[in-house]
């Protein structure tokens, strides 16, 4: 990183570990950030004619940061990808400058290019629970079909993201009413589990070849490692292609399908919010606006004036 300081990559790191420690972001997102902050030094380098430092850090301009924004767009960033970067920066400038003392008025006055925001896209109650039904008939091992169907059933009935269900242990079975979910950021959760996905867990257990010790993983890949994503990513798809689903009907969709259909069915936002682990409640609105578009549907192919 010959475009930075060795004192400016030392802040950058340790913004990171802060970031970790007392915000609690996922090490993804760690990752993000990092690259979103390094790209943005990088183009101030190309900009500039200089490597960055703190000092010229501080110097930064409000055509500077129009520059390098239309710089990304000029490269095919998207606005949504832009503004999670230009979210990173401001962050990092932020706590960079209550340590250093300048002032970052230019960088956190930036404006957000607009976006449209993307609303999550649920299955149908019926198209979810075919999901359910059918996932089972793509393997050939009935153990492997049984832990098809209990992760599944677990994404829907739960809500779940699919790390969450994968990282269940041994020692979370059986599965109780109610189980502790440590979800994104370390942030911990309290979860329902229906019955029908306790009997699934159960059923899988029974078949599983493999001895469910306390701190391994509950769910096994065929050799008896950890069951990747991957595996259930695959699994969905040929499942989605079997019953005719759109590319949408994805693990992750089924997480968005629970919470659809809770909406739906009179769940208020503060219960939703503390079931699918958002840390925002402006994140779970977003259920609100796909609720009134399916409304709005229905409305314009059913209404005789519509």
């Amino acid at each position: 990183m010959a475009f930075i300081s060795p004192a400016l990559t030392a802040m950058l790191d340790r913004w990171l570990d802060h970031e970790r420690a007392l915000a609690g972001v996922a090490a993804n997102t760690l990752k993000a950030y990092r690259a979103d902050v390094l790209g943005f030094m990088a183009f101030l380098t190309q900009h500039n004619g200089d490597a960055q430092g703190l000092a010229p850090l501080a110097r930064v301009t409000l055509a500077d940061m129009r520059a390098w924004m239309a710089h990304e767009r000029g490269r095919g960033v998207a606005a949504r990808s832009l503004a999670r970067s230009l979210s990173a920066v401001k962050s990092f400038y932020r706590w960079l400058a209550a340590r250093e003392g300048f002032e970052p008025t230019a960088v956190l006055s930036t404006r957000s290019p607009k976006f449209q925001p993307k609303l999550p896209r649920p299955l149908t109650a019926p198209a979810a629970s075919d999901m359910i039904d059918h996932i089972g008939l793509q393997a050939r091992d009935p153990w492997v079909a049984a832990r098809d169907t209990a992760v599944v059933t677990l994404l829907y009935g739960c809500g779940l993201r699919i790390s969450e269900a994968l990282s269940l242990q041994g020692r979370d079975a059986p599965l109780p009413p109610v189980l502790r979910i440590t979800g994104k950021g370390g942030k911990e959760r309290i979860v329902p589990v229906l019955e029908i996905a306790r009997e699934a867990v159960a059923r899988y257990l029974r078949l599983c070849p493999y001895e469910t010790a306390s701190d391994a993983p509950l769910f096994r890949a065929v050799r008896g490692g950890p069951l990747a994503p991957r595996a259930i990513q695959k699994v969905v798809e040929q499942t989605r292609l079997q019953l005719g689903l759109p590319a949408t009907a994805t693990p992750h969709a089924l997480r968005h399908s629970f919470a659809t259909h809770l909406m739906a069915a009179g769940g208020d936002l503060r219960s939703i919010q503390e079931l699918l682990g958002h840390a925002s409640l402006s994140t779970t609105q977003a259920y609100t606006a796909v609720d009134a578009a399916q409304l709005m549907a229905v409305y314009d192919r059913a209404h005789p004036k519509a």
